[in-house]
């Protein structure tokens, strides 16, 4: 027989039988907002009482991956064994969701283990859809070439060696229509990209385009008007309300809508292209119509991150930078959940 899993920390619960787990609170999502909430948690509530359940055996600290793309930080930088992160009161269960069942308080692991709870916490941040625009898998998969994307730990060792690669031509830059995560990423990579190639002095080859989906450079106008003259200053161009739907590998080339007339599309060659995937809801979430709304995220409160509907569902920020996250943890340690029973 397994070792029961409440007694198990800092390794995971595995095996084929399928085993029934309750706990005080279930934190699904082991990256920076789950984290954090479990660990305020557990040392309120002792051990035994929080379950979180992650399936990665790695922690990355998402906001170096500009960096690492950048040449100024390495991947390995970026990371720390999962079990060296988790609080060490909470009980880490080594799998990712698979339905949740908020009827009967029960989330249901990829293994088949029920995981019952008095009260949900959901942390699983946004999934990447790369394969929403064709051809884009393809390209990324291509060695030493010159499609790249700083979102994916996956990919994120490509941009560096794409930019030590360039020579001349076009170096464009892309903000999806969707949701993002760390919205200022997509164009933190176009500084440091066009930084580099002054100091290497291949900026006089390269023309430098940012195609955002957003009908302006960045949502906080004081920031906006000091970006403006930045991209002036450097001689970057700006489109906006440009949404990148197509790949080809084969010829560099990058299509574009228009979405103010989503009907005229434009194609541009490129020697360099970093792409900001389209972001969701991860599909685990959206296939629970009661917990979610029409975006396919948990339908909560702005303002106390619990649940519209269900009273003992709450939902952490782990969709934004690490940086932020502070508000939210103001707010979640006041929960009723934080008392001992």
């Amino acid at each position: 027989a397994r070792e029961p899993a409440l007694f198990a920390r800092g390794f995971s619960t595995s095996g084929t039988c399928h085993e029934n787990h309750k706990c005080k609170l279930l934190v699904v999502g082991g990256g920076a907002g789950g984290c954090s909430v479990a660990a305020k948690a557990s040392n309120k509530l002792g051990a035994g009482k929080v379950i979180i359940l992650e399936p990665a055996d790695k922690h990355y600290y998402q906001p170096m991956f500009t960096l690492i793309g950048g040449g100024i930080k390495t991947l390995k930088d970026s990371y720390r064994p999962m079990k060296q992160v988790l609080p060490t009161l909470a009980t880490w269960i080594q799998d990712s969701a698979a339905k949740f069942e908020p009827e009967s308080n029960t989330v249901i692991a990829a293994n088949g283990d029920r995981i019952e709870y008095e009260f949900l916490l959901v942390a699983v941040g946004l999934q990447l859809n790369y394969d929403k625009i064709p051809g884009l898998i393809e390209a990324l998969s291509i060695k030493d070439g010159k499609v790249c994307s700083n979102y994916s730990p996956k990919y994120v060792d490509r941009t560096f060696q794409a930019l030590r690669n360039f020579r001349s031509g076009n170096a464009i830059f892309t903000f999806p229509n969707s949701p993002v995560k760390c919205p200022g990423a997509p164009q933190k990579i176009l500084y440091i990209a066009e930084h580099y190639l002054r100091k290497t002095n291949k900026r006089k080859n390269a023309n430098l385009y940012y195609n955002t989906s957003l009908p302006v450079l960045f949502g906080v106008k004081h920031y906006a008007d000091a970006l403006w003259e930045i991209v002036k200053r450097r001689n970057i161009n700006v489109n906006l309300r440009t949404n990148l739907v197509e790949v080809k590998p084969a010829s560099d080339e990058a299509i574009f809508e228009n979405l103010d007339n989503p009907s005229e599309r434009f194609t541009v060659n490129y020697e360099f292209l970093h792409v900001t995937p389209p972001m969701g809801a991860p599909d685990v979430l959206k296939a629970c119509s009661s917990l979610v709304n029409e975006m396919g995220f948990v339908d909560v409160s702005k303002d106390t991150l619990q649940h519209q509907r269900l009273g003992n569902d709450l939902q952490s920020a782990t969709v934004q930078p690490h940086r932020i996250l502070k508000r939210p943890l103001r707010l979640l340690p006041n929960r009723k959940w934080c008392t001992r029973t």
